[in-house]
């Protein structure tokens, strides 16, 4: 089977990442290949995302964190020991009446990493590189994340403004014609009373449509700064049907998950610890060697050390609670693989519901407009009293909120797939 899908503009087309997608096979599904694609028209450019998601504190943080972990993987590569030069003079002085005579000793050691401990503390020190590089890349997944929400957010309130903004001007014109109506003598107080006190109420509302919407914006702007947002940044997309194999998403958001990754290094992390704390009990020598100059230099002696520790109940104790600390990563690798395919199943839940409540939302929207313009036009040729066109307005703007809603919701969902997927705003880079 082949997919082929477009997303406001933008094709991307769908296969299989990771192989095999076990899911697809079993169905008889060729797998297909992920590709990066533009961010679609309703979003920020890939680029502008990027300078946005990379300037996220929560990601400068995260970058720091990797530059730490580099030169924390060269401390463990060199190791925590270092040459130990001594040094010392003294007089020795006779009571036989002999001459006094000046002495001198010099010496130097060094702890040696044996049992494998050296190659222990690389792969060590290669693994936090590794964990510090996935939670990079789960930092700016997160970022993305909400920059998506806070974007779609704002386009959700500029079109509830626009909404309110169209009913002011039916508003607004229905009063009039209450009042021409009312001085012809074709329409009573009530009638004018009902139409200024559903413009104000328009008003009321557009009021607060255009507090939210500055709220949204506020939000946007201060979580994602410097960011200009003058005017009308976009405009809502039209949802569409994702690839009909939700296998294959699976696949490809579980190959990629960086918070599925941060927790099977962390469990290699501690095998590795384990293994270390285990190659510790027996406790590293340190190794010496010394001059000494004797009795005014008539006596010269050179020789070796040789010093080493007798591992007891602590070191026993600590290979013990590293093991421990292997089950406890063994069993968050475990929790974090369950969490994510429930997180997918959602997200692959919300996407094709969410499309199938547009869709109905739409027409419910379409058939509101038709009434609402009907019965518009009945109370133009007085068939109809002003009750009658408010409620079939009413009755429309109910069903335009909600598809707009709706409309939110199934964007949101499917760029929430996108996002997840690492195909947008550079995240297949991380």
């Amino acid at each position: 089977m082949r997919g082929r899908m477009t997303v406001v503009g933008a094709a991307i087309a769908v296969s299989a990442w990771m192989a095999p997608a076990h899911a697809a096979e079993a169905a008889g599904v060729p797998p297909v290949t992920f590709t990066s694609q533009a961010a679609p028209a309703d979003l920020p450019s890939n680029d502008r995302a990027m300078a946005l998601i990379d300037a996220d504190p929560r990601v400068v943080q995260a970058r720091s964190s990797l530059e730490a972990a580099r030169h924390r993987a060269d401390m463990l590569r060199a190791g925590p020991y270092e040459w130990t030069a001594s040094a010392s003079t003294q007089r020795r002085r006779y009571r036989t009446g002999a001459q006094d005579a000046n002495e001198w000793s010099i010496g130097l050691e060094r702890a040696v990493r044996i049992g494998g401990k050296a190659a222990l503390d690389r792969q060590l020190g290669e693994t936090q590189l590794r964990l510090a590089e996935s939670r990079l890349g789960e930092a700016r997944h997160e970022a993305a994340r909400e920059l998506l929400d806070l974007w779609l957010n704002v386009l959700a309130a500029d079109r509830t403004g626009q909404l309110w903004s169209e009913q002011l001007g039916f508003a607004q014109t229905n009063f009039n014609a209450a009042g021409a109506r009312r001085r012809a003598g074709d329409a009573s107080m009530l009638e004018q009373n009902a139409a200024r006190a559903d413009l104000a109420e328009v008003q009321r509302q557009l009021a607060g449509a255009a507090n939210e919407e500055a709220k949204a914006r506020a939000k946007l702007r201060a979580r994602f700064a410097p960011l200009p947002l003058s005017g009308q940044i976009a405009t809502l997309g039209e949802p569409v049907a994702m690839v009909p194999d939700g296998a294959q998403w699976r696949e490809r958001i579980l190959a990629v998950s960086r918070d599925l990754r941060i927790a099977k290094v962390e469990l290699q992390q501690a095998e590795l610890t384990a293994a270390r704390a285990g190659a510790d009990r027996l406790a590293d020598p340190t190794l010496g060697v010394h001059a000494t100059s004797e009795a005014g230099g008539a006596e010269r002696i050179v020789g070796l050390t040789l010093s080493i520790p007798l591992g007891g109940t602590y070191r026993t104790a600590q290979s013990r609670e590293a093991l421990a600390q292997v089950d406890v990563a063994r069993a968050a690798v475990e929790r974090a693989l369950r969490e994510l395919e429930s997180e997918i199943a959602e997200s692959l839940t919300d996407a094709r519901g969410s499309l199938e409540r547009w869709k109905f939302a739409e027409q419910a929207r379409t058939a509101a407009q038709e009434n609402a313009q009907l019965t518009q036009r009945a109370y133009t040729l007085g068939e109809v009293d002003l009750q009658g066109v408010l409620l079939a307005r009413r009755q429309l703007l109910d069903a335009a909120l909600g598809a707009t809603q709706a409309r939110v919701d199934a964007l949101k969902a499917r760029y929430r797939l996108l996002v997840d997927a690492h195909l947008i705003w550079g995240m297949q880079e991380d």
